[in-house]
């Protein structure tokens, strides 16, 4: 399970998803990427059954890569708890996901496992998803501009 190892302040408030990810948008590291459609709370949980999930069927081979953290914790009061008397212990952490984030990437695998790795991973997930391929970069002949 994915956590970090010290934190600032060990409540944090809740916050807002709105608008779409400007980082973290696009396939940098592998050639497959599994790309949010929705903003979502993904907990660290959901994380590691994602990528248990495409490590199984990829058989180990190539690689994975995760792009987002569980840095943001959750916390719930103790059950049978009267109104008031603070806020609760830290339970669970999150990664929070805005529309657009790419999430997971893959490599080093054929195009046919590494979206079906992918389909299998966004089944684990509270998101819809949409599988999107690494761009090219767009090269000119006058050197760029």
């Amino acid at each position: 399970m994915l956590l970090p190892k010290r934190v600032k302040y060990r409540r944090v408030h809740r916050g807002r998803m709105t608008g779409k990810a400007t980082r973290g948008n696009t396939v940098t590291y592998g050639e497959w990427g599994l790309q949010s459609t929705e903003p979502a709370w993904i907990t660290s949980n959901q994380i590691e059954a994602a990528r248990v999930a495409m490590t199984r069927y990829t058989k180990r081979g190539g690689k994975v890569w995760i792009k987002i953290f569980p840095d943001k914790p959750v916390t719930k009061k103790a059950l049978g708890t009267r109104m008031g008397s603070g806020k609760g212990a830290p339970e669970y952490w999150i990664a929070v996901v805005k529309p657009e984030r790419v999430m997971f990437e893959i490599g080093g695998v054929s195009e046919e496992v590494a979206k079906e790795a992918l389909r299998l991973a966004s089944h684990k997930l509270p998101v819809k998803c949409k599988i999107v391929k690494k761009e090219t970069p767009v090269v000119t002949e006058n050197g760029g501009e």
